[in-house]
């Protein structure tokens, strides 16, 4: 047992004390506590002997915990059957609910083809489509040298082909978002050294055909490469394959190499199901930098580009990485926060700057309070939250006092802290929007607005100062993307939380009765990019607000008044007299809960769920548009 100088204790873990402690947990009906242990010892063991212990007591809950439900099917070439179990533990473990269909060995095509099978009767949403070169392409494998460079070029065409088709029956039967693998090459090529210098080279023909897989996954909405190829070649070919288990029961991998494809599926299923977090949150000392820099100095602390010092630079170059995809940096360490800014100001070593942080919570207070404070002022959820911090004391501790928030497991290894980083799939992303790759500036942007807000006397006197423009914008091609992605991904602001899809928006706006809108808002401090979205429907002389979202980093600055203030006048010059919108709640959407009754909307239907169907006579109020919003109008119209 280790004990913190704050007190908080640590126990040696001991997974057969935790498995009595799940079962303690489910006799007791304590559905929190057996997940959180459950899910604790899937973290510390991941082995194919704990995953059925953990399937089997998820499964006895999963009607009592608030998971995100998924429903994978499978279609293969090869024997996944021990992976399965593996990945439906570390799915629940991250707060997915995973159901799985696996297609018979062999029977991917006739899956994909018959309609009215029994992959299609699952329903599912995810489809993964795992076929091995050997399998597709067993002229290229095993014959190589046997085809001329003709033969080579029509194998690669028509197994590119073959991929399109697949797609496009899949497309034709289901929504499902569709997992491709790519194909691995030979650890050692037919022709040996000679491979690549040849004019029909076998790497390069597989290379070819992969080449197509993600042209053709580019080419759809929803489609998406794993790369088997790499993952195979990072794990190191000849360790992870086992060619006499190919040969007897056709699995692809060792028996201890089973879970790193399991925990590859699981990069895709986080996104795909919405487990993913905005923000890393992180510690300071050996954490960003190695030593403690009230007791070692600016002189002390090791960050530079030579051993140990290089191991914080890649640490640090990995978050940076993070930052660039749109995740939010912030601050949790307990120092003086003199030294630590000084450290993160002036230190050449350091690659992160405090514009790259959003926040800072540097003092003495309990790390989890700190925590709790962070996600009140960037505006999102506790379960938004990653936390890195080199102290297993405190990383307990976070775990106990808020087990909604991501806590990494740290390895005592600061050379492994930039891979473990990478590997966090909450950060996974299978889309990047321009406004995602700038949102981590956008929230230290944030940090200085709320900085100059102190400096006026009024709130009025403070918007003015913004100097705000809000772009009305239609939805397009270009912009059709990111406007899917915020139904999908916005909860806060969200009066109606309904998810769409990109090809269901766009048959959406081909539709003359609906009128979808996007808002565009920038101010002095910078551009915010899209962060606003409204589908509205005109039926005679009533328009209903579908959706109506906005970005929590822009509301409360009258923003979300200009936007309603805009569908009012579109709706009016479309001849509706009346406009109606629900408000159904969510555990995340209360700050919108009032927003139509600040507005003189009024109540005139209710469900059983706490849903309000809100009203707003179009000839006898109107909303104004708040003076200190500069509008622009790109393409729409009222």
């Amino acid at each position: 047992m280790s004990v913190s100088s704050v007190g908080h204790q640590v126990e040696a873990f001991d997974p057969q004390v935790s498995r009595k402690r799940v079962d303690a947990a489910l006799a007791d009906s304590n559905w929190p506590a057996a997940r959180a242990e459950l899910s604790k010892l899937w973290r510390a063991t991941g082995d194919a002997a704990t995953a059925g212990f953990v399937v089997a007591r998820f499964d006895k809950m999963r009607a009592h915990l608030p998971l995100a439900p998924a429903r994978l099917a499978i279609l293969r070439s090869m024997t996944v059957e021990p992976m399965v179990p593996m990945l439906r533990a570390g799915a629940f473990a991250s707060g997915i609910g995973l159901d799985v269909f696996l297609g018979d060995f062999n029977a991917y095509v006739q899956d994909i083809l018959n309609a009215a099978g029994p992959m299609y009767a699952f329903d599912p949403t995810v489809i993964v489509l795992a076929v091995q070169a050997r399998d597709l392409v067993p002229e290229i494998w095993t014959g190589f040298v046997d085809l001329s460079p003709q033969q080579v070029d029509e194998v690669c065409e028509r197994a590119i082909s073959s991929f399109k088709s697949w797609v496009e029956a899949l497309r034709k039967n289901t929504k499902a978002h569709l997992i491709l693998h790519n194909l691995e090459r030979p650890s050692v090529p037919a022709l040996g050294v000679f491979d690549r210098l040849n004019e029909r080279s076998q790497v390069e023909a597989i290379e070819k055909i992969n080449a197509g897989i993600a042209a053709l996954a580019r080419s759809k909405s929803n489609v998406y490469v794993l790369d088997y190829d790499r993952l195979l070649a990072g794990r190191g070919l000849d360790r992870v394959q086992d060619e006499r288990k190919w040969l007897t029961v056709r699995m692809p991998l060792r028996a201890d190499e089973m879970g790193a494809l399991a925990r590859e599926w699981l990069r895709f299923l986080h996104p795909i199901s919405g487990k993913t977090c905005k923000a890393l949150v992180l510690d300071l000392d050996n954490t960003l930098w190695g030593g403690v820099i009230g007791e070692d100095g600016m002189d002390g602390i090791k960050l530079d580009t030579e051993y140990p010092g290089a191991a914080f630079r890649n640490f640090q170059r990995a978050i940076l990485d993070l930052f660039e995809r749109g995740i939010i940096l912030a601050v949790n360490s307990k120092n003086n926060h003199a030294d630590a800014m000084e450290a993160i100001t002036s230190h050449p070593g350091m690659l992160l700057k405090p514009d790259h942080f959003a926040t800072f919570r540097i003092n003495w207070q309990d790390k989890a309070s700190n925590l709790r404070e962070i996600a009140k002022e960037l505006n999102i959820g506790i379960d938004s939250l990653a936390f890195f911090d080199d102290n297993p004391v405190e990383r307990e501790w976070v775990s106990s006092q808020l087990p909604e928030v991501t806590v990494i497991d740290v390895p005592s290894d600061p050379m492994l802290y930039a891979r473990t980083l990478r590997e966090v799939p909450q950060f996974e992303r299978l889309s990047l929007s321009s406004e995602d790759r700038v949102r981590g500036r956008m929230y230290a942007e944030n940090r200085l607005r709320s900085e100059l807000q102190q400096q006026f006397a009024s709130m009025d006197e403070f918007y003015e100062s913004l100097a705000m423009e809000m772009e009305l914008q239609p939805v397009t091609p270009a912009n059709l993307a990111r406007v899917a992605q915020l139904t999908q991904k916005t909860n806060q602001f969200n009066l109606t939380t309904r998810r769409y899809t990109e090809e269901q928006v766009a048959a959406m706006n081909a539709d003359p009765s609906w009128q979808l809108c996007a808002v565009k808002v920038k101010d002095r401090f910078g551009d915010n990019g899209i962060v606003g979205v409204a589908f509205t429907k005109v039926s005679g002389r009533e328009a209903q607000v579908d959706t109506l979202l906005l970005s929590c980093r822009v509301i409360g600055r009258t923003i979300e008044t200009a936007f309603l203030s805009f569908i009012a006048e579109r709706a009016r010059a479309a001849g509706a007299t009346r406009l109606t919108g629900w408000y159904l709640p969510t555990k995340k959407n209360a700050p919108c809960k009032e927003f139509y009754a600040s507005h003189k909307f009024e109540i005139v239907e209710t469900n059983d769920a706490g849903g309000r169907l809100y009203a707003l006579d179009l000839a006898a109020n109107e909303i104004a548009w708040p003076k200190w919003i500069k509008r622009l109008d790109a393409g729409v119209r009222a």
